[in-house]
């Protein structure tokens, strides 16, 4: 049984950045179970998949494969056997994977896989529901959370630097949206474990908030 970190937290409080940076420090594995969400919703939209339509997705992700592999300690996601680690970065991609992680059938698709994953090794998983439904026993639970408005600047800039045109009232209001959508959902919403450790990043650098947890991490362990 490896030693297993859950941090959860609303879209764009730093989570994919900050984990990959800790995994990296402690020699975990890192695993962004936001990417599995993205590729199913890539799936859908390249199937032309109504995301309102519960029944159309549950039947659309019967047969589809999703699988993680590592590239030079990289986590790459397979769909299908088609490496989509690119593609499902989108805001699109992101806004119907939000939508789409409601329904119990998308989440059955990847429970499994996660937890075989931190049954196996030392992992850190990322994502929303990791220290309250996937690894709800995680030695250490991190609730990461940053102002909105921080947040859509952090995208924005992101997006921005990418040569991406963007509005950031326009970030604003998705993240806002989607924090509501994530926490009202009817199916593992977006919550604070009763036992996690909150870290707000809105005034913290990257590497103050990775050392702050890696120190929580060698506590933890001993």
């Amino acid at each position: 049984m490896g030693f297993n970190i859950a941090i959860d937290g609303p879209a764009g409080a730093g989570k994919s950045t900050i984990a990959k940076k800790i995994a990296g420090k402690l020699g975990f594995i890192y695993v962004d179970t936001g990417a599995m969400y993205r590729a199913i919703g890539l799936y859908l939209l390249r199937a032309g998949v109504p995301y309102d339509d519960a029944q159309a997705v549950e039947d659309a992700i019967r047969e589809i494969q999703i699988s993680i592999a590592y590239q030079n300690g990289e986590q790459q996601v397979l769909l299908n056997g088609e490496n989509v680690s690119a593609q499902i970065r989108t805001e699109e991609v992101g806004n119907m994977a939000s939508k789409t992680s409601q329904y119990p059938a998308v989440r059955v698709k990847l429970l499994e896989l996660q937890r075989q994953l931190a049954a196996s090794a030392d992992v850190l998983m990322d994502g929303r529901d990791i220290g309250t439904c996937i690894l709800p026993n995680a030695d250490l639970k991190i609730y990461l959370t940053a102002d909105p408005r921080v947040r859509a600047k952090r995208r924005y800039l992101e997006l921005t630097e990418k040569g991406i045109s963007c509005n950031i009232e326009e970030i604003e209001k998705d993240i806002i949206e989607r924090d509501l959508r994530d926490t009202t959902r009817e199916v593992a919403p977006l919550k604070k474990a009763e036992d996690a450790v909150e870290v707000d990043t809105s005034h913290l650098t990257i590497e103050e908030v990775v050392d702050t947890i890696t120190a929580m991490v060698q506590s933890r362990r001993g």
